[in-house]
């Protein structure tokens, strides 16, 4: 009887160890994919980002279609992401209500505050991202554009570690129909990202080059 119990412990020990080391296998190339993409818009260089981000937002205007009365999450870019100041303009235009996200914490899924013309945004946090005041009205959004630091043919993405958009995504999808979409340089495509079962994919992606709908996913 020792004898069995002894190996079973041998046995899942092993296992445990065998999961272990494949996830950190996957992390580890996940950070490279996440620095390969992040190089690559780092060397677009300021106009022809600006350029880019120009492009993309007439590409989201075409995909998205009728908006009007919609509630559409943007993100205000930090570093040399992809500008969203270009489809903002877009979208007010077509009478879409803009909404940005908000840090609760760590763990904690995003929150939603609505992003009015003439609110002044306030910086916040370590990084210091700007987000609408306080008393800004909390909103739902119907479509979230979604950040990213390198995505796949298939929807998958790679954040920056912090898995907020993972965690909000899940969250949202198990209350009602959203529509996700990456937006973000052609440049920052991978082949294939290591997909975990946490990981939400988005349901379209979005460069100045191109936009296209994912339909299959394994």
């Amino acid at each position: 009887m020792w004898l069995r119990t002894s190996s079973l412990h041998r046995r899942a020990s092993n296992d445990m160890a065998c999961e272990d080391a494949a996830g950190e296998s996957l992390a580890a190339e996940k950070k490279r994919l996440r620095l390969l993409a992040l190089g690559r818009r780092a060397a677009l260089g300021p106009q022809a980002r600006a350029a880019a981000s120009e492009a993309a937002a007439r590409q989201a205007s075409a995909a998205l279609g009728d908006i009007s009365g919609l509630t559409v999450s943007l993100f205000c870019a930090f570093r040399d992401e992809i500008d969203t100041a270009p489809l903002a303009a877009e979208l007010r235009a077509r009478r879409a209500r803009l909404a940005l996200p908000v840090i609760l914490g760590r763990d904690r899924p995003l929150l939603f505050r609505l992003w009015r013309a003439e609110d002044a945004l306030i910086p916040a946090g370590a990084f210091r991202i700007p987000e609408p005041p306080a008393d800004a009205e909390e909103v739902v959004p119907d479509v979230l554009m979604v950040p990213l630091a390198a995505f796949d043919r298939r929807g998958y993405r790679i954040g920056y570690g912090a898995g907020f958009y993972d965690r909000t995504l899940a969250l949202l999808r198990a209350q009602r129909p959203v529509r996700a979409l990456g937006y973000a340089f052609a440049c920052q495509e991978v082949e294939e990202v290591p997909a975990e079962p946490h990981d939400e994919p988005v349901d379209m992606m979005i460069t100045e080059r191109e936009s296209f709908s994912v339909t299959a996913r394994p």
